[in-house]
């Protein structure tokens, strides 16, 4: 598995939490997944990052989906978007706060080439805005903490 097969297998176990409410326990063993839970197995660190930037999402879904919210134009709601949008926005906006090592033009980049396989034809260039205006806030708020 590489990064990106990490990301993919993250993104579809947040489309399978919030349409099927599926279990975070059920989530985060894959059985679901396409494969056999061994060949996930042994691509543990790639599993592991998968797991990661699940358990981090949803243990800051709130945060997370408020800050999507905030973002959103006036004739926008988070009830609008569609799941496969809304799962990439979540990890991707996780990612943005949490994962400082990893640059945001990667986690952007990472999340339309996702989108633009698993989404709705136009909608990287929404993920593209709403992540690109989040990137710079955190960005910002940053900067401003460090002074």
């Amino acid at each position: 598995m590489s990064r990106r097969k990490g990301r993919i297998l993250a993104f579809q176990a947040l489309y399978s939490w919030d349409v099927g409410e599926t279990s975070e326990d059920e989530l985060l063993s894959f059985s679901w997944a396409d494969g056999s839970e061994e060949q996930i197995a042994q691509n543990g660190g790639d599993a592991d990052f998968a797991r990661l930037l699940v358990r981090g999402t949803l243990d800051k879904i709130s945060e997370i989906d408020a800050l999507i919210a905030s973002h959103l134009s006036p004739s926008w709601t988070m009830e609008r978007l569609n799941k496969v949008t809304l799962a990439v926005l979540r990890m991707s906006v996780y990612s943005l706060l949490y994962q400082n090592d990893l640059h945001p033009t990667i986690i952007i980049d990472e999340a339309i080439a996702i989108v633009k396989d698993y989404g709705q034809d136009e909608s990287f260039k929404f993920i593209n805005a709403i992540l690109d205006k989040i990137s710079k806030d955190v960005s910002n708020t940053r900067n401003n903490s460090d002074n």
